[in-house]
């Protein structure tokens, strides 16, 4: 039977306070919640049904007393949460019955960090559940204290919570455009509330407006929320106003200038890069990291990007690192003074991982440097910083695993 294939793999007696054990059991849950997911196309949908509902019951209790900071058992909690409504609505489970244990779930169940979509089991509901649904929720609002200026600080800001997520989404189930806006931008005073409002009538196959608000979103500020709106807007753009794309790439790029924002330009732009180039280049050399990663990643110009390191001074020891491994294949002997100095910096902190990677690196200089005038200053260059740290043994341990002088 299904069940007995799923449900020991999700219920357990384990302690699941430590975290390599809720890591181990969140897998397990995983395991189950696949053969699950297998089954459904071939199991009577009644079986599906008491199966996916007594394994998320018995996943609410296990995630209720687990560590769960790698967030593999909430993982495993959603994709039962998003088998569940189909279930529902293949089998045929009484409304009343369904809307019941919806209410029960979201304001006294064991844990109060899911939600559930009533637009998902509208379905299910048909229009008498959904009517009886909302009645609830709107006599579930009536016995709550009013909620002050903060939205956490009322004494049942969950349950507050918990309505408004409804309201959001019995807004989108109704295609009603007024209540999408009021329920999702709300007062507008933060960039993602925008954003929610767009992806809502985007939801609901209203692009324009949803344009319209992931622009407003991207427009709000320069914080890291209007940030994320900007690739929301984007991404509609190209999806129903190609022809706009490249004017909103240059804006997010002069609002948010970047190796990551002047490449969406690059690729966006096509053949017509070459208007924007100055003014890309010009804006990143205020930020030699970002003019240099993105001459050698997006522009694939390693001459480019070695000349942009040296004239704008770069610092990044990272960006210079990316930047030694493709320029070595221009002028191998041109790299090794520059890999000389990230040894050195890498050698000033005491941990295995450095000596590691600076012997690493040593191993390749010594490639690059194989069968050229440069060869025997390396390997003096090699001993003389054998002879400088030779208390470190673990260092002199890994020069011999690359088998350094």
């Amino acid at each position: 039977m299904l069940a007995d294939d799923v449900l020991p793999l999700i219920r357990t007696r384990a302690d699941l306070h430590r975290w390599s054990a809720a890591n181990a059991h969140g897998g397990q849950m995983h395991e189950a919640i696949s053969i699950l997911e297998a089954a459904a196309d071939t199991t009577d949908p009644g079986e599906l049904y008491q199966v996916t509902h007594k394994a998320l019951a018995s996943a609410i209790k296990v995630i209720s007393r687990a560590d769960d900071s790698s967030g593999i058992i909430g993982d495993a909690c959603r994709r039962l949460l998003n088998l569940h409504p189909a279930a529902a609505a293949r089998a045929g489970v009484a409304p009343s019955t369904l809307v019941n244990w919806m209410i029960k779930f979201q304001f006294h169940g064991e844990v109060d960090f899911f939600e559930l979509d009533p637009v998902a089991y509208a379905p299910a509901l048909g229009e008498r559940g959904l009517a009886r649904y909302r009645q609830q929720l709107d006599d579930i609002a009536a016995t709550l204290e009013p909620r002050g200026e903060s939205r956490w600080g009322s004494p049942n800001s969950s349950d507050w919570f918990t309505l408004e997520w409804n309201a959001q989404r019995l807004a989108v189930l109704d295609h009603d455009i007024d209540a999408i806006i009021r329920t999702h931008a709300r007062e507008m005073k933060v960039a993602a509330w925008l954003e929610d409002t767009s992806k809502a009538l985007e939801e609901i196959g209203e692009f324009d407006l949803a344009i319209d608000w992931a622009r407003r979103a991207t427009e709000f500020d320069t914080g890291h929320q209007s940030l994320t709106a900007s690739r929301s807007w984007c991404r509609l753009l190209e999806a129903h106003r190609p022809d706009e794309v490249v004017t909103a790439r240059l804006a997010v790029f002069r609002k948010w200038p970047s190796a990551t924002s002047a490449a969406a330009l690059y690729d966006s732009a096509g053949p017509g890069w070459g208007a924007h180039r100055d003014e890309v280049m010009a804006t990143l050399a205020d930020s030699p990291r970002d003019a240099v990663l993105f001459a050698l990643i997006t522009l694939d110009d390693p001459g480019l990007a070695w000349e942009l390191a040296h004239s704008l001074e770069l610092t990044d020891l990272g960006a210079w690192s990316d930047l030694l491994e493709s320029y070595q294949t221009v002028d191998p002997l041109a790299v090794l003074p520059k890999h000389r100095e990230l040894v050195e910096s890498t050698l000033v902190a005491t941990n295995v991982r450095n000596y590691r990677s600076a012997a690493l690196r040593l191993r390749r200089m010594r490639k690059l440097a194989a069968g050229t005038t440069a060869e025997a200053d390396l390997d003096a260059y090699i001993v003389e910083l054998r002879n400088t740290h030779r208390r470190r043994t673990r260092l002199q341990q890994e020069f011999d695993r690359c088998k350094l002088p």
